[in-house]
């Protein structure tokens, strides 16, 4: 749910909450009951002033109009609506891990490498390699 060419204003993303629910109720195409209703649920928290007016960031409209169109379009109650949110902030934080993980893992790689080729070079030089052959030897000690 990105927000592609949407001009932020400089110190800002597409989390940072500036618009008052009147605003948010337009850009959304919803009524500002309906963005009280779907805060009490749960579907979407805007941010609060101090003065516990609502904000809502760039990423909440899209948010909004995701609940809409989940809701009207495809038939689907408000309690599904909410869990659907839930799951797809999961894999979102999921594949987030994934990433870190996968570059904890290249880094401890590197690091074993460097370590191994550490060791070879530590390897002396006037070593030299043998022949491996296998040969049985049969041993009897002396009787006294």
């Amino acid at each position: 749910m990105s927000t592609p060419g949407f001009p932020f204003p400089p110190g800002t993303d597409e989390d940072t909450p500036f618009f008052v629910i009147s605003v948010a109720a337009q850009l959304s195409g919803l009524h500002a009951q309906t963005l009280r209703t779907y805060d009490r649920l749960g579907l979407v928290s805007p941010g609060r002033t101090s003065g516990g007016g609502r904000r809502y960031s760039m990423r909440d409209i899209v948010l909004l109009r995701e609940v809409q169109r989940l809701s009207q379009e495809e038939g689907v109650n408000l309690a599904g609506v909410k869990r659907i949110i839930e799951l797809e902030n999961q894999v979102e934080a999921l594949r987030h891990r994934v990433s870190e993980l996968t570059a904890e893992l290249a880094n401890a790689l590197a690091a074993a490498d460097h370590a191994a080729a550490s060791v070879h070079r530590s390897y002396r030089r006037d070593l030299v390699p043998v022949r491996h052959e296998t040969a049985l030897v049969v041993w009897k000690p002396q009787q006294r």
